[in-house]
């Protein structure tokens, strides 16, 4: 065999999000693109901030002599002291630069963070509906991902997962605003996690990580605040991107922080430093470190994804479709209106609509709307999500 059996089976389980993206470019090439309703990935689509293009434009016409060399592989000193001031304030304790580490966005930190604490058995749990490929990050490092299921309105099930821990239990991931649901955890939930862990590493005799994954913390609606995870837990771990404030996605950059009073913490940071290495990252894009140093505190306008959330729940609740009204990110993760959801979202193609079902995310019986589209684009879909409800019942 040409390749190696893992990845063979591995491919049988590929991501819906991939597989209904590339289905859309079939169909675009079939009936214009304008006669297609993509809502398959979340791809932001407005444009960066207009000074992300001056601060480029500024680097670029004041080059200096070796700014494109190797460096450190946790970044430069100068990016992280900037990181840090603006995430002290954002999660609510003092960090420096050498609780931070760059990496090539929020993927390449989930990455680094499992090469860096796990061994071949270790477990990581994690709510679900998740983000898909999460699975494939854990193994990808010799663990094993166990999934709890989330309450009918996507919180947390925080005495499920206090159940669902065991003594090879090595971390905890959550993703707060969730991909794909939109919920936001409260501080209250956070802290009701952390009591748990604590009480649990206790009797395990081992520390249990927080893993928080936050590349929507900076999207979130109706004046919902954001707790700041490293405040409630010491071994917590943030990891974030600018790919959905900045809608910078093909930059690759984010950076992970560490709690200061983490467990055995300069072992972990000599780790974390080591794996981003030798993963094949070496360190963060030079010039997008530089970027998004003089960046802190800026995002895209999140009041336009509010105002698409917004038209589509109104559509969709008038057409009878059933949801949870998402708090942040940009994704709705409805009922779907027949048991088969995977069934239901190749109804929707046959009306050029494509949606991910829920299966993809570990929760069947929903399917996945990415709306950050043009308003032109989900207007144009409802009658086709109107009809086929219509079919369907």
């Amino acid at each position: 065999m040409p390749i190696s059996t893992k990845i063979k089976a591995s491919l049988t389980r590929t991501s819906w999000i991939r597989k209904m993206f590339e289905e859309g470019g079939r169909l675009k090439q079939l009936y214009g693109d304008e006669n297609v309703f993509d809502f398959s990935i979340g791809n932001p689509n407005l444009d960066p901030p207009e000074s992300f293009h001056q601060t480029i434009k500024h680097l670029i016409d004041n080059h200096q002599s070796g700014q494109h060399g190797y460096m450190p592989n946790v970044g430069y000193i100068d990016v992280r002291q900037s990181v840090a001031e603006y995430l002290s304030t954002e999660q609510g304790i003092t960090l420096s630069p050498d609780d931070l580490i760059m990496t090539c966005g929020a993927a390449g930190a989930l990455n680094v963070i499992f090469k860096a604490i796990l061994d071949p058995g270790d477990q990581v749990i994690c709510p679900s509906p998740y983000f898909v490929e999460y699975g494939f990050y854990v193994d990808n490092h010799g663990g094993t991902l166990k999934t709890v299921p989330s309450t009918p309105d996507f919180y947390m099930d925080i005495d499920a997962i206090g159940k669902a821990i065991e003594p090879n239990t090595k971390a905890i991931l959550i993703n707060s605003p969730n991909n794909p649901t939109g919920q936001v955890y409260s501080r209250g939930h956070i802290e009701m996690l952390a009591h748990v862990l604590e009480q649990k590493s206790k009797a395990n005799g081992r520390s249990i990580y927080l893993i928080s994954d936050e590349p929507y913390r900076k999207i979130s609606y109706d004046n919902i605040k954001i707790p700041g995870i490293l405040s409630c837990y010491e071994n917590s771990i943030v990891c974030t991107s600018y790919s959905k404030d900045l809608s910078i996605p093909g930059e690759r950059i984010g950076h992970l922080a560490v709690h200061p009073k983490a467990s055995d913490k300069s072992d972990l940071m000599q780790a974390l430093a080591m794996a981003n290495r030798i993963l094949g990252f070496v360190n963060a894009p030079a010039l997008m470190q530089r970027v998004v140093a003089r960046m802190q505190g800026k995002q895209i306008d999140s009041g336009l994804y509010q105002s698409k959330r917004d038209l589509l729940c109104s559509g969709l609740k008038k057409a009878g479709y059933m949801f949870t009204v998402p708090k942040g990110a940009f994704y709705l993760f409805p009922k779907s209106p027949i048991p088969d959801d995977v069934a239901f979202v190749g109804e929707l193609q046959k009306e050029n609509i494509l949606a991910v079902p829920g299966s993809g995310f570990g929760c069947p019986g929903h399917f996945r709307i990415s709306y950050c589209v043009s308003d032109d684009t989900i207007v144009r879909s409802m009658p086709g999500f109107e009809r086929v409800m219509k079919k369907l019942l």
